[in-house]
């Protein structure tokens, strides 16, 4: 994988979205966009639960699929799934078919649902670890892009805390990433910096 690559359109982006059409239109029009609302953001920290050791591009292309078996990531939806939508989960093809991911979707729609009651904004709440852009060095090579980070890593342990699960730091990160918390995009990328 090469640090930039240049599309056909021209465009240089980040190299790791390759030439594959789904993942350079993820790049261009989603990846490291800054997002506020809480059900976009739900749907993000479970998909990245479900990507934890498979490849993004694999969930990507489930995408679509995983909007329908969880009710397009309505909290109220999953957060009352029972033992026998766990089942029929497990028997889409469709999806990652994951026990335990499941399960923990099911959990953490819950779980944001207190953090909503408690402090009104799942939105609020993880933007309140996303770091001044200000004092971030700005990546040249894929190399200096972390997998973690201090906010990554404090905003896992608190939704660790309140009964999160598959939220670990580096998933924490990912998420981070995409949902322009923090602009990852390298400094020759066309899209760095352009997070609206």
């Amino acid at each position: 994988m090469t640090d930039v690559v240049v599309g056909d359109d021209g465009r240089r982006r980040c190299g790791w979205c390759g030439a594959e059409p789904l993942y350079v239109a993820y790049h261009d029009d989603e990846w490291g966009r800054p997002v506020t609302d809480d059900r976009r953001l739900f749907e993000k920290l479970c998909l990245e639960g479900f990507q934890a050791g498979l490849s993004w591009i694999t969930i990507l292309r489930k995408r679509p699929a995983f909007r329908a078996a969880f009710a397009d990531f309505d909290m109220d939806a999953v957060a009352s799934f029972t033992e026998r939508d766990v089942e029929r989960l497990l028997g889409d093809a469709g999806i990652v078919r994951h026990r335990g991911k499941i399960t923990a979707a099911i959990g953490n729609a819950r779980c944001a649902l207190d953090l909503i009651a408690e402090l009104g904004s799942l939105s609020d709440h993880v933007w309140s670890f996303a770091p001044p852009a200000d004092g971030r060095p700005v990546p040249i090579r894929l190399a200096d892009v972390a997998a973690t980070s201090p906010g990554s890593v404090a905003l896992s342990r608190d939704l660790k805390a309140r009964g999160w699960r598959f939220v670990g730091p580096t998933t924490v990160y990912a998420f981070m990433q995409s949902m322009g918390l923090v602009d990852d995009h390298l400094a020759d990328c066309w899209a760095r910096g352009r997070n609206a």
